[in-house]
């Protein structure tokens, strides 16, 4: 839970396993279930291959064809059950205390807090938590919390002094080795 890297591409994946990433999670926005899980295939040979754990975004039949270690599920984006029943880690994204406790309350595995910082990967983000409200989050739950958004090495170790388990990065994802380095 350390060092999610969400990747788009295998390239990208390789150096944030190579990095010391904890966690490669797939993130196709556009991708049908179909696509997903051929495009997805190659992910999880390198998951399998340096043990990494391997978690599909947003699609929970694209992660149960690939077999996949998890999803990771938006606040709004349904399956969760399903994904519990097949034994899928369940990720849940959330940027209050009570999203949050209502994720651990439907059982999820762990917590994507944010975003802390504005970020340009996700247009329609929520607007940022900041550190205390990531805090707050860590503190209104049991389960790992994960900090995502706008994050990068100058931060991440700040998020976990505030409580969060580990980070979650899209565009530092090829700087996991620093990333690494400053958690």
């Amino acid at each position: 839970m350390r060092l999610h890297a969400i990747v788009d591409d295998l390239e990208t994946a390789r150096m944030a396993a190579d990095g010391g990433a904890t966690v490669i999670q797939l993130r196709l926005k556009e991708a049908t279930t179909d696509e997903l899980v051929e495009r997805g295939r190659p992910f999880r040979e390198l998951c399998a291959e340096t043990g990494l754990t391997f978690v599909v975004n947003d699609d929970v039949e694209a992660a149960i064809q690939l077999r996949a270690d998890g999803v990771h599920l938006g606040r709004d984006d349904e399956g969760h059950e399903r994904a519990l029943a097949a034994g899928l880690l369940l990720g849940r994204s959330a940027s209050s205390p009570v999203d949050a406790r209502e994720a651990e309350r439907n059982r999820a595995s762990y917590i994507g807090a944010g975003p802390v910082w504005p970020t340009p990967s996700k247009t329609d983000a929520d607007p940022s938590i900041g550190l205390d409200g990531l805090k707050a989050i860590c503190r209104a739950v049991s389960i790992p919390v994960v900090a995502i958004g706008g994050i990068d090495p100058s931060n991440a170790r700040l998020c976990i002094e505030a409580g969060a388990a580990g980070v979650a990065v899209i565009r530092a994802a090829g700087n996991a080795a620093e990333l690494s380095a400053a958690l």
